[in-house]
Parts: structure tokens; sequence; C-alpha cells
């Protein structure tokens, strides 16, 4: 009999968060997925100013709810609009994508 494999696929990201942030967390992470969708749809549509505007608030909540690498994709797109690199610009949406689909929130003091 073959062993259990494990699980294949990307390893979870975890995130510790203070536990006084649990009711406002799920409707975060919530509203980073459609901020995702509201991204591709304008990538299809060159629509980078609104683009920017959620890099930019993207940028200034996600450390305050935790998570540091919600900031860091929000600055990485709002500069990449701003040098017009739509490369750039789709990688930090894959980037944003991989990150929601992988995080996994730890409450913890």
């Amino acid at each position: 009999m073959m062993p259990p494999q494990p699980e294949s696929g990307p390893a979870k990201i975890i995130v510790h968060i203070d536990p006084d942030l649990e009711a406002i967390i799920p409707g975060f992470l919530a509203n980073r997925h459609r901020d995702l969708a509201t991204i591709e749809g304008c990538l299809k549509q060159g629509d980078l100013n609104t683009i920017r505007m959620l890099g930019h608030r993207m940028k200034g909540d996600g450390g305050g709810y935790g998570f540091d690498q919600i900031s860091t994709i929000g600055d990485n797109l709002e500069q990449a609009v701003m040098t017009q690199d739509g490369p750039s610009i789709e990688r930090q949406a894959a980037i944003l994508k991989d990150f929601l689909s992988r995080v996994e929130v730890v409450y913890t003091r």
C-alpha cells in the first residue's frame, strides 16, 4: 500500500492577525477578491485609473488589517500604473490572485 501523498499545490501563506479583528477580516478579504475581479476587468478595458485607485487603497489598508503583502502589492500596482507598465500591472494582479488563493489567517495575539 502506498503512503498517503502530501497535497500537491502551492503552500499556504500563513498570516497572523489579532483576534480583535476576527469579525472584519472575512469582509476585508472578500473585498480584495472583488478588487481582483475589478482589476482583471479594467486590464481588459484599459482602465488604468481605476487600477491605480484600487492599488492606492490596498497600499493604505493592507497593513492596518495585518496584511503587509497586500499593502506591497497595492503599492506595486500603483507604481506600475503611474509608469504605464502593463506587464508589471498584470504581474501584480497575478501575485494578488495567488496570495488570495493561498492565504490562511491564524488569529493570535
